[in-house]
């Protein structure tokens, strides 16, 4: 276990801070990340690093080159974009771009990146170093993106990680194999027939059809799917209607599947759309669903998640390194890097006192900022032992 002031001096830890800190002020959503591409190429700048802006609209990639011909490269990768909700925690450097704040960690995320390049520009690996800053990954798809611009070239491994509030500060939590779920959407549209509140066996009432598919869909999971693996289905809003005394005549449903067996998941999607042309057909109405494909799972394979937990016990120590049972149910882009090259994603523990019971996506979230100080080092850490790892298979 490495201590903590042998770590990263806290002279670059209070910059890493600032760096977050400031980005946090200005929040960005998907592919409008211009301010935060530009603190993030200053930063490099003053690291005197290789870097280039531009990628996929508003991506910075950084490298570090060794000079050693044909040596390894790995990548490490941060996101970097906000999420459109107004921020309530009281911070000092609470967002200044209204509607918008850093709500997941991605503040963090940057900082430990720039602080992993910084450990790696002191002592230099034996091996190259790429640095992805990547755009849009609440949504967007930002490292399809960044893939088709081509950081990935070359690449050997790539790591990742992420702030989680679930976990304390100084733990690491790891897993093999599957390790978030599918991300997908869905809208439905109920068509029926408006008319007066007072008179309703004129009219095919939309709210009452939206209503029965909130219930029924549910039953999708709890009836239809296997106990044992894991599904949810979650309405996140519903619009309907105009007036009081007014049939709504149409009414719009918008929601989220997540799933970690593509089987399953394509039943559920029948089973949805089943369950929709059968109360159309018994209400006289129309109903359309539309089912977006979201993000796949994260799969961590063996060998990274072998060389991630090896290193996050060096780190840590051994009893804070957590073998993470279960799948989260959460989504991740990282995993379209992993279908490209091997790598790992793992967890970094974040939990701030008085913040216990506040949830990621929350408008008062916020992490404890000695996770960056963790997370920059272990990163470093692991792209040393990465280097050494494929240097030794050749």
């Amino acid at each position: 276990m490495t201590k903590k002031e042998d770590m990263m001096d806290n002279e670059l830890f209070d910059y890493l801070c600032s760096i977050r800190r400031t980005v946090h002020q200005w929040p960005e959503p998907a592919f409008e990340e211009h301010k935060t591409a530009e603190v993030i190429s200053n930063a490099l700048e003053k690291l005197s690093l290789w870097h280039k802006s531009g990628i996929a609209k508003t991506g910075v990639i950084g490298r570090l080159d060794s000079g050693i011909k044909g040596a390894p490269v790995v990548a490490l990768r941060a996101d970097m974009d906000a999420l459109p909700i107004s921020e309530n925690t009281g911070l000092p450097f609470s967002s200044k771009n209204h509607g918008f704040m850093h709500a997941c960690g991605h503040d963090g995320h940057i900082a430990i990146l720039i602080g992993a390049a910084a450990l790696l520009k002191e002592t230099y690996p034996e091996g190259d170093v790429v640095f992805i800053f990547q755009p849009a990954e609440e949504g967007g798809g930002g490292a399809r993106h960044m893939i088709e611009a081509g950081v990935l070239d070359g690449v050997n491994m790539i790591f990742g990680c992420h702030i989680d509030r679930h976990l304390q500060v100084g733990q690491i939590g790891v897993k093999k194999g599957i390790e978030t779920s599918f991300t997908d959407a869905f809208e439905i549209k109920v068509l029926g027939k408006g008319g007066h509140a007072a008179r309703p066996h004129e009219a095919v009432d939309a709210v009452v059809i939206a209503s029965l598919l909130v219930v029924l869909l549910q039953t999708i999971v709890s009836r239809s799917t296997d106990p044992l693996n894991p599904t949810v289905i979650t309405i996140g809003s519903i619009h309907s209607g105009s007036a009081y005394n007014v049939i709504a005549d149409e009414a719009t449903l918008r929601g989220t599947i997540r799933s970690i067996d593509d089987r399953n998941r394509r039943q559920v999607f029948h089973k949805i759309k089943k369950t929709a042309a059968s109360l159309a057909s018994l209400n006289d109405a129309e109903i359309h669903v539309d089912i977006n494909e979201g993000y796949p799972p994260v799969v961590n394979p063996y060998s990274g998640y072998n060389l991630a937990r090896h290193t996050a016990e060096k780190i840590v120590g051994h009893n804070n390194v957590l073998t993470l049972t279960h799948p989260s149910m959460g989504g991740e882009d990282f995993a379209y890097y992993l279908e490209k090259v091997p790598g790992c994603f793992v967890r970094l523990g974040g939990a701030k006192k008085g913040l216990e019971n506040v949830a990621s996506h929350s408008s008062r979230f916020d992490f404890d900022e000695e996770a960056i100080r963790i997370g920059a080092t272990f990163l470093a850490e692991l792209t040393r032992d990465a280097i050494i790892k494929l240097k030794k298979r050749g």
